[in-house]
């Protein structure tokens, strides 16, 4: 059979990455596939570049439309990133009939269900393996190999640029700033990270991922997006000595109510799995009626960890190349007639609906009565307290007065469950306590059980 033709758009990191595993294991990938598969072209705006990537084995051009163009073209790789010239190509790949490859997490999850829509139409693929944590096959997992399931919540660490910076920050008790310096300059972070530390790439991830495990409408502006820059070197070590330790999660969860779907700093025990993935590692735990708890860990970007998700793409697509387009795996799991509404009977709930549980820290002036106060406002609002510590502030910063020689302590509430309207009203009260000397510290906690 005539080996399928591919075009690249893009051959920057994972686009040669991509060119490279293909090269060298193509016998493999031809045997598992049962055809060949060639890039046949790549369209790189450093067209030198690019040919010093790939040689004379494809014809390398500076326009991406050319390929677009190209009848013998059967599939289209989308390694170009971002919303804007990422999207038009990707509809114009899909309006001539070539099936699309990406790794665009941003684009699907603003854009997803546009471009699914017209990939139905024209009877193409749509395979993004390799937008939601690099080279581990979340998505055929959450698509394919637990479809037995229902699933009832996902939560995972996906993006290592966080994760590097939480590890470094506990490791070695330093605050965000100079360690977000170190990670620039260890190449972890970018030279603008805002999409990494603000959880916005996170966001983008757990968007799919949570269309996938609940049959609703990819709805990232619905998502809940809090990053890491407002941690402090305190909190991870008085999380530490509580027996947990502050990751950045992407969580999404089925309730009565509706879908959690939400990215934030949270508490999780220390005794987790998921809990111990240090440096820029993923993980991802997924939580099944059946199945019970499934945790898969790997390496969530690079050059060869993402290809590897792209090419087992294209196996995909090569094996199913002729099949009818009712016979295939659905780009979100569920058959697109079943998908639910947005704002259906699975809304994605505002934060104020959500119930977890949560760490505080509150700084307040060491004197009687104060303690009495916090915890009744807490009680008028519904809200019990699993535990409490009482820390001199000096433990950690070094400095147990505030400006004006106050003796000062912090407080320390670990919460049971409950509602973070309720949690939002009662922070407010007590932010208005005058012994109450700086902006609580807010983290929610996740038991992951």
């Amino acid at each position: 059979m005539k080996p399928i033709q591919v075009g690249l758009l893009g051959i920057g990191t994972v686009g040669s990455g991509t060119f490279n595993v293909l090269q060298r294991n193509q016998e493999e990938i031809r045997r598992r596939a049962g055809r060949g598969i060639e890039i046949a072209m790549v369209a790189d705006l450093d067209t030198e570049r690019a040919r010093s990537v790939v040689g004379d084995t494809a014809k390398v051009v500076g326009d991406a439309r050319e390929i677009i163009a190209n009848p013998e073209i059967d599939v289209v790789i989308e390694l170009i990133g971002g919303y804007g010239i990422a999207k038009a190509l990707v509809l114009e790949a899909i309006a001539a009939g070539k099936h699309v490859v990406t790794a665009n997490k941003a684009l699907l999850a603003v854009h997803g269900s546009e471009i699914f829509k017209a990939a139905a139409e024209k009877g193409v693929m749509v395979a993004y393996e390799a937008a939601v944590a690099g080279g581990i096959p979340i998505i055929k997992a959450l698509r394919e190999g637990l479809t037995a399931n229902q699933i009832q919540w996902v939560a995972g660490i996906i993006n290592g640029t966080t994760n590097f910076i939480l590890s470094e920050m506990r490791d070695k008790g330093l605050d965000f700033d100079v360690v977000l310096k170190e990670a620039q300059r260890l190449g972890y972070a970018e030279a603008d990270p805002t999409f990494d530390i603000e959880g916005v790439d996170a966001a983008h991830k757990v968007t799919l991922m949570s269309a996938i495990a609940f049959g609703i409408p990819v709805q990232f502006d619905k998502a809940y997006v809090e990053g890491i820059t407002k941690l402090s070197a305190a909190d991870i070590k008085y999380a530490e000595q509580l027996g947990y330790r502050i990751k950045l999660l992407g969580i999404t969860k089925r309730t009565d109510k509706g879908i959690e779907l939400r990215v934030h700093p949270s508490l999780v025990p220390t005794k987790r799995l998921i809990a111990n993935v240090e440096g820029a590692m993923n993980a991802v735990v997924v939580h099944g009626d059946a199945v019970g708890t499934t945790l898969y860990y790997g390496k969530g970007a690079g050059s060869e960890p993402t290809a590897s998700a792209v090419i087992a793409d294209l196996v995909d697509i090569a094996r199913l190349h002729t099949a009818d387009p009712e016979h295939r795996v659905p780009p979100l799991a569920f058959q697109s007639n079943t998908l639910v509404a947005a704002g259906g009977e699975l809304p994605v709930l505002p934060m104020s609906e959500v119930v977890t549980s949560y760490y505080l820290r509150i700084r307040v002036a060491d004197e009687a009565g104060v303690l009495a106060k916090i915890t009744s406002i807490l009680a008028g609002m519904g809200i019990s307290i699993d535990a409490l510590l009482q820390r001199e502030a000096g433990e950690v910063s070094g400095d147990s007065e505030g400006s004006q020689g106050v003796p000062q302590t912090d407080l320390i509430i670990l919460t049971h469950a409950t509602r973070e309207g309720d949690m939002d009203t009662a922070l407010a009260q007590i932010q208005q306590l005058p012994t109450v000397l700086a902006p609580i510290n807010r983290i929610r906690k996740e038991e992951l059980n």
